[in-house]
């Protein structure tokens, strides 16, 4: 995350533009998301994300899953850096145009 990025401890941050950083997370998830969901995701493009500042981040993060649909994750990284994620939540069956919101 950018240094210039200002999050308020557990309020979201603004809407930004998917970085490489932000697929590289919801690529190491994507697993468990096919588990959960009993689907296999030819198409997995972040697009958007917000972050929320807890006792570590929640990834709130907009994956163009192909065919006009997308999905929303909540990815938990750790204090102990990268490979600490987990996949705290989802939502399928959005929009380009859904708001990305706390879940």
């Amino acid at each position: 995350m950018n240094q210039d990025t200002i999050v308020i401890t557990g309020g979201l941050s603004e809407a930004r533009p998917a970085t490489p950083e932000i697929q590289e997370i919801a690529d190491k998830v994507k697993t468990l998301l096919e588990e959960k969901t009993n689907g296999k995701y030819e198409k997995f493009e972040a697009i958007q994300y917000k972050v929320q500042v807890v006792a570590g981040r929640n990834y709130f993060i907009k994956m163009d899953v192909g065919h006009g649909c997308f999905t929303h994750i909540k990815v938990f990284q750790g204090l102990s850096g990268k490979d600490d994620l987990e996949l705290s939540g989802y939502q399928t069956n959005k929009t380009k145009n859904d708001e990305l919101t706390h879940f």
